[in-house]
């Protein structure tokens, strides 16, 4: 005689639950991720933004003396810390400890020019991204 019991054993269930529990887990570590990927993407687009903003200042600058400017740094230059960036001109959104540093690589004509920013992620791990390129008097 064959029994028709219908419903789950409490093995099953306890089975399913498990599987449940991994699949959920798994679901929030992935989402957890996400949103630290996001937010450190954010941050380096800022970055590079900044770096972009400084660099048109640079090549929008009179050739003349542009070397010994950058060179110079602190206020005459486009060194900047993060009161600067706040303040005007330039009322950037700042990111936390951010700093942007500029400098020569190469000499003459065409001036060889990069700018580093660097801040503090999430967890105040320093980060940083470069950008160069060449000015010149043509």
């Amino acid at each position: 005689m064959i029994k028709n019991n219908k419903g789950l054993t409490l093995a099953e269930l306890v089975l399913a639950a498990f599987i449940l529990s991994f699949v959920l887990c798994g679901l929030l570590l992935l989402f957890t991720n996400c949103v630290l990927l996001n937010a450190s993407s954010r941050d380096l687009s800022v970055a590079t933004s900044h770096a972009e903003y400084v660099l048109e200042e640079i090549r929008a600058a009179n050739f003349t003396g542009l070397e010994a400017r950058i060179a110079n740094g602190g206020a005459s230059g486009w060194d900047l810390n993060s009161a600067d960036l706040s303040a005007a001109p330039y009322g950037f959104t700042i990111l936390p400890a951010e700093n942007i540093t500029t400098g020569v690589f190469q000499s003459g004509n065409p001036l060889g020019v990069w700018v580093t920013v660097n801040w503090s992620d999430r967890v105040n791990r320093p980060r940083s991204t470069e950008l160069r390129t060449s000015v010149t008097n043509y």
